[in-house]
């Protein structure tokens, strides 16, 4: 079967923009002062959004690659610490570390040597094509969430 389509739509919907915003995009307007801010009780920052995301998509990733990798407690080891401070750093470290991620997401999307639809040897009956469906699930369902708490905060 010539995958070559399949891989390049999963590419693009890896990367967005097809039905909704980019995170470049929502990202390059972002002022940094509403990053840590809650519109309301009980909504998560921007900031805590892009570290959530961060760190799903590294566990999916390594989950994914390594047969060693361990996954963070559930659910805290998925959200930043309450104690983390939110700086302009760590919130560019967050970021860088997504996308370094996420593109190495793509290229496995993209190298024809994985079989997409094979099981992950070590993956409890997952397959490659779950594993990158699953983030750019993730990540569309919590860029939606930061645009929503954007538009709360009057952005």
């Amino acid at each position: 079967m010539d995958d070559k389509a399949l891989r390049k739509e999963l590419i693009e919907l890896l990367k967005g923009g097809q039905a909704h915003s980019t995170l470049e995009e929502v990202l390059n307007e972002l002022k940094p002062e509403l990053c840590n801010k809650h519109p309301q009780e009980g909504t998560r920052s921007v900031y805590e959004e892009i570290e959530h995301m961060r760190l799903a998509q590294e566990d999916i990733l390594r989950y994914t690659l390594n047969p060693e990798w361990v996954s963070p407690e559930w659910p805290d080891g998925f959200w930043p610490s309450d104690n983390d401070e939110m700086t302009e750093d760590a919130l560019s470290n967050a970021i860088s570390k997504f996308f370094k991620d996420l593109n190495e997401v793509i290229t496995l999307a993209n190298n024809p040597k994985v079989d997409l639809t094979a099981l992950i040897p070590h993956g409890e009956g997952h397959t490659y094509l779950r594993e990158v469906l699953l983030v750019a699930d993730h990540n569309a369902y919590h860029l939606g969430k930061i645009v929503r708490t954007l538009c709360q905060l009057g952005e």
